[in-house]
């Protein structure tokens, strides 16, 4: 019942955005490290190519990589800009998908309780 397709998905996402979200602190931890270089975190298509495809989302993990953003002189690439533009951003969808996820569990609640 807790395994079908919509909360799994979500569970998934709520996942990859924590995960974004703990490298956007990181990156803007390291805004003056030299030598930094921005981390990144995808999963956004992966799940949606998976859920197309009606294969299981379970076991679905977010992909970090490093960003090859330019570099400033002391050879650091993090923009604080575009760093606090996606923190925004994540915030806004991890505040969506815990309510999609809250509503997704007052239907079950409702459904059960007839």
């Amino acid at each position: 019942m807790f395994n079908d397709v919509s909360s799994s998905a979500l569970q998934v996402a709520l996942g990859g955005l924590v995960a974004r979200q703990r490298t956007i602190a990181n990156n803007v931890a390291n805004i003056q490290t030299p030598g930094y270089h921005a981390g990144t975190v995808a999963f956004e298509d992966a799940l949606a190519a998976t859920v197309r495809a009606g294969r299981p989302v379970e076991g679905l993990a977010p992909t970090t990589g490093i960003s090859t953003a330019p570099t400033r002189l002391d050879g650091n690439n993090v923009n604080l800009d575009e760093q606090t533009l996606s923190h925004v951003e994540t915030t806004l969808r991890y505040q969506l998908v815990v309510r999609a996820l809250d509503n997704h569990f007052t239907d079950l609640h409702t459904a059960i309780k007839g």
